[in-house]
């Protein structure tokens, strides 16, 4: 289920302004005038956990922003089996520029904000502007050097350190100021045990048993299940292998 809501303005528009995509994300390569005129064909959606954002191989007539939220990527095969091959967070770019169809599926892994556009006209502005389509390259190959990273994690670390660079993942996007800093850092954890299991290739009693372990040797404490504090990221990351 989705909530939409139009973007219009004169000037440059109030939510792209107070908006993290319009300062940290691709739409912080455009111009005021580009800004208005994007958002004259905007739209906002807060969708669902578990809601469909595009399909695998399905035909793209938009792109989107990820406002907040995380959206799960995954790959299905011919005979039902799926795995997770990414999770984005915002400001994120959703979508894959100058390509007919989608290269993956995108669901809402938890509740999602998302700013949508049109694909003609991202194309279009995308033609007219270098800085955006610098932009969008940028985060492409920020998204490549994290998938070598993670070819790294689930190719060679053990299963104690496949949780604990999950976990750091997650820790590091979902409030990138405060991982920067010596605070602790709170968060739900965006994925079941069962999907958290098919990201890094264990069984779920293993992701089970890891995440105690870590919870025992006071690097993480866990509440309901799902909340996860790390109270010093640096022993995270050391437990993690980096």
């Amino acid at each position: 289920m989705t909530d939409r809501q139009d973007i219009h303005s004169s000037g440059i528009p109030a939510l792209c302004a107070a908006c993290e995509a319009r300062h940290r994300g691709v739409c912080g390569a455009l111009e005021p005038a580009q800004l208005v005129a994007l958002s004259k064909t905007s739209s906002k959606q807060r969708v669902q956990p578990g809601a469909e954002l595009v399909g695998d191989e399905e035909t793209v007539d938009h792109y989107s922003n990820i406002l907040s939220g995380v959206v799960k990527l995954t790959k299905t095969l011919s005979d039902g089996r799926q795995q997770i091959v990414g999770l984005q967070f915002a400001p994120d770019f959703l979508g894959r520029p100058f390509r007919s169809e989608s290269a993956a599926n995108a669901e809402a892994a938890t509740e999602v904000s998302l700013c949508s556009f049109p694909r003609a006209t991202i194309e279009r502005m995308l033609r007219e502007s270098p800085q955006l389509e610098h932009r969008i390259l940028t985060q492409t190959l920020k998204e490549l050097d994290e998938a070598r990273d993670w070819m790294v994690t689930l190719g060679r670390k053990t299963a104690a350190e496949k949780v604990a660079s999950f976990l750091l993942l997650i820790a590091r996007n979902i409030d990138p100021a405060r991982a920067a800093g010596a605070e602790g850092i709170s968060f739900d954890l965006p994925l079941t045990r069962a999907d958290i299991a098919d990201f890094l290739g264990l069984t779920i009693e293993t992701v089970s048993r890891q995440l105690t372990r870590l919870r025992t040797d006071g690097v993480i404490s866990i509440e309901h299940n799902r909340q996860v504090f790390v109270g010093n990221l640096s022993r995270l990351e050391a437990r993690s292998g980096i």
